[in-house]
């Protein structure tokens, strides 16, 4: 069975990169009926926080994506992690070594001096026939993972083929710390082969740890889950996206209204396609993804791209939903939706116009509350006796037995015929008084939704 994992490190937001890499392991998992698990990888304790579990736990129920097992945090595992290296050092897969920091700067120094590539000497290292420096008092000694020596590390990788990795480029990897707590790479290893893991799909900055993890599963005698390193998304530029430069939390772009399918849908298209399909489903993308069809390329994030997404997402959203997210937005201006047309209502007429949720509560706001025209607008559109032929027009609206859209619609085309003017020199100004923006749909449709009696006191103001 597919069992297939997301495994952010809690030192900061969830990161728009992560959420790339956690959708496409659920969606493996989805495809083939398995199970996608969430593991917090927080051993990092200086720099692990509460706050970033909750970004990372808010993040994922945001975009949607469900979890089946989890979360799991490594923390709360350091007995099995401490058993397992005790069983390595006891199979000779491991030892300890007491070269201090000091020492181990120093050697390095040395080696770069030398231009040699800088790496632990194996000091410490119990080989046949060697006699080890005496045990230095009162130093705490770390524990490293006993690498092979010759030969390479080969793999297929689900993205970018194969790849092989000889072992003398390897160190002997420090797999616990002088206080005992394990490291980064040796707590991985353990989780995947304890969890399951049948895959291993993450970021291609994570190729260099792979052949060190791969030979401690060996030595554990634990199988090798099938790894798939993804390639990176670089911003507009081609640069590493950052976070002082670009949006890269998934709570930036819950704050601009992107949608969260539509940010799932756009990251799907980022290192995958499926022909010339753009807009989809996150239920299409399961039937269609498959790891033969990422690339092994970096993507390059375009925004514009995102919205034009986003807004073909608007368009199918459901309406309770969108007004869901617009009443606060509004509130945060000072506008009450009570009282005034249904908002579900006024969405329907002028979502069409917008890419985000934040410009389609902009797009709403002159439905509850007039807004201050422009002064160019009042200038070119209410002189000379425009004033008084809009409250002519104002006399026909209060006189229309029905208020709906058609019956306003059907005043227009006899009042410009009886006043000289074209449609334009009617729609302008009553868009200018009413709404204060002369950039509306249909103005009938408009004046519809914002009632009769709105309407005559904007008009008559």
């Amino acid at each position: 069975m597919i069992r297939t994992r997301f495994a952010p490190s809690p030192t900061g937001f969830l990161h728009i990169g992560g959420v790339r890499t956690a959708l496409f392991s659920w969606a493996y998992a989805r495809k083939h009926g398995g199970t996608f698990v969430l593991r917090v990888e927080d051993t990092d304790l200086e720099r692990s926080t509460p706050e970033s579990v909750k970004a990372i736990l808010d993040g994922m129920h945001w975009v949607g994506l469900d979890y089946d097992e989890g979360p799991f945090y490594q923390t709360q595992r350091f007995d099995r992690y401490k058993a397992v290296i005790q069983q390595l050092l006891d199979t000779g897969h491991a030892y300890h070594c007491y070269m201090s920091k000091d020492e181990l700067d120093a050697l390095r120094a040395e080696q770069e001096a030398r231009g040699e590539k800088p790496r632990y000497n194996r000091l410490w290292r119990p080989d046949a026939g060697k006699t080890l420096p005496p045990v230095p008092e009162g130093v705490a000694p770390v524990v490293r993972f006993r690498n092979p020596v010759g030969g390479s590390v080969v793999w297929e990788d689900a993205v970018k083929g194969r790849i092989e990795i000889s072992n003398e480029e390897l160190d002997d990897l420090i797999i616990a710390r002088p206080d005992g707590s394990p490291t980064y790479n040796f707590c991985v290893v353990v989780d995947d082969w304890d969890m399951h893991i049948t895959h291993v799909i993450r970021g291609d900055d994570h190729v260099n740890n792979t052949p060190r993890q791969i030979n401690i599963l060996k030595a554990l005698g634990a199988p090798l889950p099938v790894y798939a390193h993804l390639p990176m998304i670089l911003n507009e530029n081609g640069q590493k996206m950052s976070k002082r430069r670009d949006a890269v939390s998934v709570v930036d772009y819950a704050g601009q209204g992107i949608l969260p399918e539509a940010l799932l849908n756009y990251l799907a298209r980022l290192g995958w396609g499926h022909g010339d399909d753009e807009f989809f489903s996150m239920q299409q993308f399961v039937e269609w993804f498959d790891l033969e069809n990422v690339s092994a390329s970096p993507s390059r994030f375009n925004h514009e791209k995102l919205l034009w997404l986003n807004g073909l997402h608007l368009k199918a959203a459901d309406l309770g939903r969108l007004a869901e997210l617009v009443r606060p937005r509004l509130a945060e201006s000072g506008i009450a939706t009570d009282g005034g047309p249904r908002l579900e209502d006024v969405i329907a007429l002028v979502r069409e116009r917008v890419q985000d949720v934040n410009a389609l509560a902009r797009e709403c706001d002159y439905f509850y509350r007039k807004r201050t025209a422009d002064s160019a607008d009042v200038e070119k559109h209410l002189a000379g006796d425009a004033p008084a032929r809009m409250a002519r027009f104002a006399e026909r609206l209060a006189a229309l037995p029905q208020w709906e859209t058609e019956a306003i619609h059907g005043l227009f085309k006899p009042f410009c015929a009886e006043e000289g003017i074209k449609m334009g020199q009617l729609g302008m100004p009553l868009r200018v008084l009413v709404c204060g923006t002369t950039q509306t749909p249909s103005v009938d449709a408009v004046l519809a939704l914002i009632g009769r009696d709105e309407v005559l006191r904007r008009l008559t103001a």
